[in-house]
């Protein structure tokens, strides 16, 4: 018998709800736009913020690490989220994530600097269209509405009751990444098309 685990292609988390997202999107005439966006390279990233190996690192990406709280800087295809004082999420294109990590140590040489990989810890699902922010409003607390939320805003919040974090695209029309663990995307991708019954 042939060893499947070593040959079958990865699945996403939601890949079984491809079929309801795409559905709901339809059936909303283009008020909502849901979809996952599978196997995004996610890197945690923590250093001192005002030591050498920042500057490096922000120079190894050709990006500057975002200091304001709850800002993103963008870059090409790869998009870095203030989580804390010394802590970022790099989030680039799938099966990036080894490059972008070696990239990063490289940079940071003997300074102190962490860099963990947690791709395989979240999914993210996109949640785009002109009601998107209503949506998200059903189940969370912040104003996520494009005067209060915009572009270069991100933030570790809840939604339908499970912790998330928000980023809003590079325009409102490209609406936000919702990034969530794994183990919760089926339940909060559940809560989502309930909420968008709304708007069918």
């Amino acid at each position: 018998m042939a060893d499947t685990a070593l040959t079958a292609p990865p699945q996403s988390p939601l890949s079984q709800a491809a079929g309801r997202l795409a559905a709901a999107t339809r059936t909303s005439g283009g008020a909502v736009r849901l979809a996952e966006l599978p196997f995004l390279s996610q890197l945690n990233v923590r250093l001192d913020a005002k030591g050498t190996a920042a500057e490096a690192v922000g120079l190894a990406l050709d990006l500057q690490l975002p200091l304001q709280p709850n800002t993103v800087v963008r870059a090409g295809e790869l998009t870095v989220l203030w989580l804390g004082p010394d802590e970022w999420l790099l989030v680039g294109p799938p099966g990036s994530e080894r490059e972008l990590e070696s990239r990063i140590r490289t940079a940071a040489g003997d300074e102190h600097a962490s860099v963990t990989d947690v791709s395989a810890q979240r999914t993210t699902l996109l949640v785009a269209g002109p009601r998107a922010h209503d949506l998200l409003a059903h189940g969370c607390a912040l104003d996520l509405h494009p005067r209060s939320f915009g572009s270069g805003r991100c933030a570790q919040t809840t939604l339908g009751r499970t912790q998330v974090i928000v980023v809003a695209r590079a325009d409102s029309r490209a609406g936000f990444w919702v990034l969530v663990r794994s183990s919760f995307a089926g339940y909060l991708t559940d809560w989502l098309l309930d909420a968008a019954t709304e708007y069918v």
